[in-house]
Order: C-alpha cells, then sequence, then structure tokens
C-alpha cells in the first residue's frame, strides 16, 4: 500500500466532507469516516489504522475472520457492511463490533441468540432502510421502519445505534437527495415516535455520493475506492 497516496486521498476527502458540512450548516466533526477494506490485502488495514482511523468495514465475514487471524483486532472497531445471512450471525457476532446491515426482524431475533450464546454480551446495529425503495436491496420500508425498529429495540442483547442506507447507483443528484432525505426523516420519526430511542448515527453516503450525503445529514460515511483506490483484481 502506497501510504502517502492513503495520506493525500484522506486529506483531500475529509477536505470534502468539512466543506459539504458547512454548506449544511454542521461541522465535520459530525461525520465519521468508516474505511471500506472490503477486498483489500491485511496491509491495508495496518495502514489505515496508522492514519489514525478507529473503524473500518467489511462486508464478508470470512475475510474479516482471516484479516482478524493475520492482525488481530488492532484497537479498530470491526463493522460488517455487506448483507449478513442468518445462517453466519453467530460468526458475525464474534467477529464484528457492529452490524450495519440488519435488514430484517429474523435476522436480528438470530443476532440476540447467538449474543445469548456468545461470550460478547450483546451486539451493535444499524437497522437498513430501503429509503431509494429498490426491489433488488434489502432494507425495511421507510413506512414499517418504525415499527421494525421498536420491535428489534425490545431484545435485550441488540442495541440499535441507528439507521442505514445505500442510495442508488445514479449520479442524479434529486434521486440522492430524496433518498437521503428520506432516511434522515426515517431516524427522526424513530427518535419522536419511540419513548428513550436517541439513533444518533444514521450511516449513508459511499465513494460516489458521500457529498451530498452529508448535506443531507449523514453522520457516517462509508468510503472505498476515495481512499483505498481500486480492489486488486480477483479479490
Amino acid at each position: 500500500m502506497n501510504e502517502q497516496l492513503l495520506r493525500d486521498n484522506v486529506e483531500s476527502t475529509r477536505e470534502r466532507i468539512a466543506l459539504a458540512a458547512e454548506r449544511s450548516g454542521r461541522s465535520i466533526d459530525d461525520v465519521e469516516v468508516l474505511p471500506i477494506t472490503k477486498g483489500h490485502a491485511p496491509e491495508v488495514v495496518l495502514a489505515v489504522a496508522r492514519q489514525g482511523f478507529t473503524a473500518i468495514g467489511e462486508n464478508r465475514v470470512a475475510e474479516a475472520e482471516t484479516k482478524l487471524a493475520a492482525l488481530g483486532r488492532l484497537g479498530l472497531r470491526w463493522h460488517m457492511v455487506g448483507h449478513l445471512q442468518r445462517n453466519k450471525a453467530a460468526a458475525a457476532v464474534a467477529a464484528f463490533d457492529v452490524i450495519e446491515s440488519v435488514d430484517s426482524i429474523r435476522l436480528g431475533k438470530r443476532l440476540q441468540l447467538e449474543a445469548e450464546r456468545s461470550a460478547s454480551g450483546g451486539v451493535a446495529i444499524l437497522v437498513q432502510v430501503n429509503a431509494g425503495g429498490e426491489g433488488q436491496k434489502s432494507g425495511f420500508a421507510s413506512t414499517e421502519l418504525v415499527e421494525a425498529v421498536g420491535e428489534l429495540r425490545e431484545l435485550n442483547r441488540v442495541n440499535v445505534l441507528g439507521l442505514m442506507t445505500m442510495a442508488p447507483l445514479t449520479s442524479d443528484e434529486r434521486v440522492l437527495r430524496h433518498t437521503f432525505e428520506l432516511a434522515r426523516r426515517c431516524l427522526e420519526r424513530c427518535r419522536n415516535e419511540l419513548a428513550g430511542f436517541h439513533g444518533r448515527v444514521l450511516s449513508m453516503g459511499m465513494s460516489n455520493d458521500f457529498e451530498i450525503a452529508v448535506e443531507e445529514g449523514s453522520t457516517e460515511v462509508r468510503l472505498g475506492t476515495v481512499l483505498l483506490g481500486e480492489r486488486p483484481e480477483g479479490l
């Protein structure tokens, strides 16, 4: 990994986030950058840690397990950002500190069961909302989200930190803004309608749309290519 290039990418990306935050009356301190290291070699995770990041995102349980075996936790929070199958729930609870892609009540209940069986004490999650209304994407519809979050909060080993969404893959700014605005409003409804729910995390925005996401209220952007470059072929 070219660490000078990484440093340059981190600096330029943070400048872009700062400007986007300023445009919406926010501070860069309101936004966490989650480097997405999926498909990259373990030494990339090391390089990211040396840049002062406190968390990374992986989207496959097996890949995260391999990296954890090689590196240890490195003082990082490990986030699961990909779709999680229920039969991988036990391994995910063991490997990850946060599971960002809880897209069904059944998955939440399985995580509860595996957390009870493990010594972890619990698992932190984000609830996935399909704010773009895309049939091929996982997540709760905006109309069912408050009820779903309420039900997931009843699981005593599952800590709901907030919401996440993935926007449609498009350059149409109107579509992106509508998606992110809807996700933000969903989180606001959850806070207003669910007693005691603070929901401070709104994870939305990736390399192609993170500035718009920040302008629309994102508190966490999931960045791969813009920080780390293209993933190596075959990974």
